[in-house]
């Protein structure tokens, strides 16, 4: 596997493949080009050795907070998956970052999204206080808009 920054013609590869990796789940709509378009040397591509997209990371550096940064989507092919592909991408990603001066990621994931918490917690994130539990878990109520918690995590690199 081979892991490349994204250009802007991936995301005609990839916006097809977010619902169906998530299931069925409208997710397409939280990728817009625009990642794809101003965000590239810091997004990330896995392809596997017959160049098929296994995964990719989205993610930027923040303009507000000059120490932080943010993952924003991150898939993995299904078939892919407990393969090591996002902790690859996550690596690379904090490596490109503290490169850039940056020692804070930020990331968001929702309640219902087990595999993602769990994973987080395993990559060091720290779930940050919300206003509110989910099944023992902090969420920030409403984060994402009306009815739309989400877990807040962040880790220091």
């Amino acid at each position: 596997m081979q892991i490349r920054h994204i250009q802007s013609s991936d995301y005609y590869t990839i916006s097809p493949l977010v619902n169906e990796w998530w299931g069925g789940r409208e997710m397409s709509d939280m990728l817009p080009k625009l990642f794809f378009n101003h965000f590239n040397d810091t997004s990330f591509i896995v392809e596997d050795d017959e160049e098929a997209v296994v995964g990719f990371l989205i993610g930027f550096l923040s303009q507000s907070k000059k120490n932080t940064a943010y993952i924003h989507f991150v898939g993995v092919h299904p078939d892919y998956r407990n393969q090591q592909v996002a902790k690859k991408l996550y690596n690379t990603f904090f490596k490109v970052i503290q490169q850039k001066g940056r020692n804070i990621v930020r990331s968001v994931t929702s309640p219902v999204n087990k595999g993602s918490i769990a994973f987080h917690k395993q990559m060091g994130f720290n779930i940050e206080e919300g206003d509110k539990e989910v099944e023992g878990i902090e969420v920030a109520s409403n984060y994402d808009g009306q009815g739309q918690d989400r877990v807040l995590f962040m880790k220091r690199v």
